[in-house]
């Protein structure tokens, strides 16, 4: 999609991201769009389903979020959370740069720079999917 009253015409994509239960229900969800620029702004809603999500879907869905090519191409992250969540302000704040959040409502929304991968940072991903930060340079 096009925006014309956008300077550069930048282009937008939508993903959906779902983390699927042991009964391939959705447990958490987040709906993303990216602009496709070099310093673009990356901008998500995150979620849980209620009596699905279980302790670790945050932060694969995070992590899923995190890893698409679209967002590691981006500079900047808006996010939107349910307040008081802490599995996804953790581990936000753990792979993000210099978050800044604020209340809105039921909602946290955080604002936070997207560190390159290899450029100070490296991080481990292992077999369920999960990832850790391992080392700074």
């Amino acid at each position: 999609m096009t925006d014309p009253k956008t300077p550069h015409h930048v282009e937008v994509t939508p993903h959906h991201v779902e983390v699927k239960d042991d009964h391939d229900r959705t447990a958490a969800v987040a709906e993303v769009t990216t602009d496709r620029c070099p310093a673009g702004t990356v901008r998500a809603s995150m979620y849980a389903m209620s009596g699905r999500a279980r302790p670790g879907d945050r932060t694969i869905l995070v992590d899923a979020v995190l890893d698409l090519p679209e967002v590691q191409a981006c500079s900047r992250m808006e996010v939107t959370i349910p307040c008081g969540d802490a599995e996804w302000l953790e581990h936000l704040k753990k792979r993000l740069d210099h978050a800044i959040l604020r209340a809105a409502g039921a909602t946290t929304l955080l604002d936070a720079n997207i560190p390159r991968l290899g450029q100070g940072r490296e991080y481990l991903v292992d077999d369920a999917g999960r990832c850790s930060r391992v080392q700074e340079a």
